[in-house]
């Protein structure tokens, strides 16, 4: 899968967060998800995308604390 269908799936999912936040941690996993295929085909991960991916799981740490 080329980078920019990658952008275009993490750009809905993204806009499914904030339109849907009833939703918001299956999104979370699906963005999650997003990333990882994209490390394993090597893939340039956006920074902002990354710094997201750490405040996700962050904030899923925090929740399960």
């Amino acid at each position: 899968m080329a980078l920019e269908s990658f952008k275009a799936q993490i750009s809905l999912l993204l806009e499914e967060m904030v339109n849907q936040p009833e939703d918001a941690h299956e999104v979370q996993e699906q963005l999650r998800e997003k990333l990882r295929e994209m490390r394993a085909m090597g893939l340039p991960l956006p920074a902002d995308l990354v710094e997201l991916e750490k405040r996700l799981d962050s904030d899923l740490d925090a929740a399960e604390a």
